[in-house]
Formats: C-alpha cells, sequence, structure tokens
C-alpha cells in the first residue's frame, strides 16, 4: 500500500501501517504465532469478520490482508451503500478475475451489521464461488447482527480497544514525522484517557490540536490549554458500540446483584456518555421482568411510572425519576422465575410435537361442536368450591406436568408459592 506521503494529507493516512509489523495493538491476533498473522503467511486468504470497537485497525487489517495478496481491494459502506454498490463491486471483481493480469478481490463491507438481511444474503453465492474473499467490519455482535449463513463462512476475530501504551506509541510517531507539538506528560495523560482506545479518536483529536497550536503558537502543549481547546470532554463510548452495550449490561447486572450505589454509578456513567434517557427506561422495564418479576410485581409498575414521567418532564428533570426506579429495583427482591419459565415453555414448545388441546377445553360457539363433544365436561372454576377446580386437567393429553414456574422463597413469591403448594395438595387429594 503506498501510503500518501503529502504533509497536507490526514494524519490517519500519513500514520497508517504500511506493513503488519507497523500495526499497534491486537498482538494477540497479529503477533508471531497468532491466528491473523498466520493466516496472513499462509498465502490464502479467507472471509473473515473483524469483531472491534471503532479506532482500532479493522480497515488497516483488510487493507493490509489485500497488500499480502495482491489482491484488489474494493471497500462498501453498509452505512451509505446498497445492493447496486454490491452489484458494482461484483462486477469489478469479476472483471479483476478474469482480465489480462488475473487478480483476486478483497470485498471489504464497514459496519456490515447495518446492511439488512437480504443486502448479507447478496454476498453468499460470490463468497461460495471464490469470486472474492469477503471481510466484514463490525462493531456489534455479529452472533447477532450478522446472518448466520454469511457467518458460518467466516472466520470471526475479536479486536480489542488499544491500550495507552499502543495510544502513546501512535503520538510518538506522530512527533517523528513532526506532524504534532510537543506534549507534557499531565496533557498527554488526558489526552488518552480522551481518546479511550480509540486510535482514529486520538488522530483526530492530534490533527485538530496540532492546527490550533499552530494557530496559537503553543509549544509545549500544557494541561490547561488542552482542557481550554477540547471544551467539554469526549464522550466516553459511542452510543451504539460494544462499550455502550457493556456499560448497560454492567448496570443490569448491578441491579440484579442488589447493589443500588453500582446501580447507579453506571446509570449516570451511561446518562454522561448521551445514552437516551428513553432507551435506559425500556432497559429498566426490561429488568423488572426479567429480575425482579412475581417477587415484587410493583417494580414493573415504578419502571411503566419513570418512563410515564420522563415523557413529560424531559431532561434533566425526568431523569430523577429513572435514577429513583433505579434503586428502587436494585433494592427490590430478586427473582428470575418467570423468565425462566417463559424460556422452558418457549424451548418445550418448539421441540415439541403440535399436541391437540383437549376436547373439554375446546371453545363450542355452535351447536355442530357441541355435538362432537367439544367443551364436554369442562369444570367452571368459579362455581367451585375456592373457585378452584381441583383435580382438573389443563395441560394436553399426555404431556407430563413440565413444571416450568418454580417461584422463589423472596418477596411475594413466597405466598405464591404456598398458594401453589395448596392447590397442588388439593389436586393430589382428588386423584
Amino acid at each position: 500500500m503506498n501510503a500518501p506521503l503529502s504533509p497536507h494529507a490526514p494524519l490517519a493516512e500519513r500514520l497508517r501501517p504500511q506493513n503488519l509489523g507497523e500495526v499497534i495493538g491486537q498482538q494477540h491476533l497479529l503477533g508471531e504465532g497468532m491466528a491473523l498473522r498466520l493466516a496472513f503467511e499462509s498465502g490464502q486468504p479467507h472471509s473473515c469478520i473483524l469483531w472491534g470497537p471503532p479506532g482500532v485497525g479493522k480497515t488497516t487489517i483488510a487493507r493490509l490482508m489485500a497488500d499480502a495478496f495482491d489482491a484488489q481491494f474494493l471497500s462498501i459502506s453498509a452505512v451509505l451503500g446498497g445492493v447496486k454498490d454490491i452489484r458494482e463491486a461484483v462486477e469489478k471483481a469479476e472483471a479483476a478475475r478474469t482480465g489480462l493480469h488475473p487478480q483476486r478481490t478483497i470485498m471489504f463491507v464497514d459496519e456490515v451489521h447495518r446492511f439488512n438481511k437480504s443486502q448479507q444474503d447478496a454476498f453468499l453465492p460470490h463468497v461460495e464461488s471464490g469470486l472474492f474473499t469477503f471481510i466484514g467490519a463490525t462493531t456489534e455482535n455479529p452472533s447477532f447482527e450478522v446472518n448466520s449463513a454469511l457467518l458460518s463462512r467466516a472466520a470471526v476475530y475479536v479486536l480489542q480497544p488499544l491500550s495507552e501504551d499502543d495510544l502513546r506509541s501512535i503520538v510518538v510517531r506522530a512527533q517523528a514525522i513532526h506532524a504534532i507539538p510537543a506534549i507534557e506528560a499531565e496533557a498527554l495523560a488526558r489526552l488518552l484517557a480522551y481518546a479511550d482506545g480509540d486510535a482514529r479518536r486520538l488522530l483526530n483529536t492530534l490533527e485538530t490540536l496540532a492546527m490550533a497550536a499552530k494557530q496559537e503558537a503553543i509549544d509545549p502543549v500544557t494541561d490547561a490549554w488542552l482542557m481550554r481547546v477540547l471544551g467539554e470532554r469526549m464522550r466516553r463510548y459511542d452510543k451504539g458500540g460494544e462499550q455502550f452495550y457493556d456499560t448497560i449490561s454492567a448496570l443490569h447486572k448491578s441491579v440484579r446483584g442488589s447493589d443500588p450505589d453500582a446501580a447507579l454509578y453506571w446509570f449516570v456513567r451511561m446518562l454522561d456518555g448521551g445514552a437516551d434517557p428513553r432507551y435506559m427506561a425500556r432497559r429498566l422495564i426490561r429488568m423488572a421482568s426479567e429480575d425482579i418479576g412475581l417477587a415484587d410485581p410493583r417494580a414493573l409498575r415504578m419502571a411503566l411510572d419513570a418512563a410515564e414521567v420522563y415523557e413529560r418532564l424531559g431532561s434533566p428533570e425526568g431523569e430523577l425519576t429513572l435514577a429513583q426506579c433505579v434503586i428502587y429495583l436494585a433494592v427490590a427482591p430478586k427473582s428470575n422465575a418467570a423468565y425462566k419459565a417463559f424460556n422452558q415453555a418457549k424451548a418445550w414448545v418448539k421441540k415439541d410435537g403440535t399436541r391437540p388441546v383437549p376436547m373439554h377445553l375446546r371453545n363450542a360457539p355452535t351447536q355442530l361442536m357441541k355435538q362432537l363433544d367439544y367443551g364436554k365436561g369442562y369444570r367452571y372454576a368459579h362455581d367451585e368450591e375456592d373457585g378452584f377446580a381441583a383435580g382438573e386437567r389443563y395441560l394436553p393429553e399426555g404431556m407430563p406436568e413440565p413444571g416450568f414456574y418454580k417461584p422463589v422463597r423472596r418477596g411475594l413469591e413466597i405466598k405464591i408459592a404456598d398458594k401453589l403448594e395448596e392447590l397442588r395438595k388439593k389436586n393430589v387429594g382428588t386423584g
């Protein structure tokens, strides 16, 4: 790859690695004997998915792979592209394969998770035929965002955020080509934290600082000047990226673990990072159902009320109500019994045959249905003692008692468990 040498080229391009040895970070994949390094050395490209947060080298690795295999490099952005772009890329790949000097093609699809199922499917026949080697880049978990058919034909490599030492190496390289001024230690430490593992963010910031420093004749860059130029600190995570979901996971697990302080911390971290409070409200509703359930049915009502209050008040006033809900959910008794029961029931139905509805449970709106014994023998529970038809069976014939719902001995589910035990004894007594 011939990197731009012009001093007017973007800093990211001037510092883009020319070979694997210049790549900073990702040594768990690119170090000696590691998976991606072996793939480069094999001489045989293979389709893959590069999964990782922004600014960790996904595009760079794809370009280097094209160089290593002397392949045509075609790039499509799933944010801006569509089926037309895919079709044009396929034509270029066919032309490269059948030209006077046949050449392989690397098809790089950035943000591949943004393509819908049919768009992703459009690559399949060409991956299978070997027309091109497919490389997808994504910030999202490919297990959820990439079609299983495409995923089964591609190796998945997980890229990590760059460490502070990695980011410091980038600063050193930028200074080596005199692209940026000297930076005092305190300012550099703040700048590295500001980049938060994202090389692209760091490089863009360095370029902005270099221009501002040149205009104001600043050398070296001090911490005070850095703070004045940067203003409000950069958000600490991409609102659609993997780190976002790591943070919401931490919030969810803190609520589940009944730690109100930790739950509040992660909640505020998300708000501070620019998360949409409406999204937060939806997640709180989910937590109330998944982790509290019938141990405290008021939790779900609290979450719904908090979401409604936020809609009425907006930010920042409505955020207090969401925070109140976070605390309530954290201290509420916990039960995932309903959640587990629902999942077990789904799994059962998925693998089980379609059992007929017992005759006594069938609806009988017509005379013909009544003649066919639809609804015959059904016992109306309200007419029975204590409103319970002891011994009546509601599952399909021959189906064993599955025991999906197992209430825990916490909160309201203590009483629910006692009630179910009482009803079971009545059923046994009629057997």
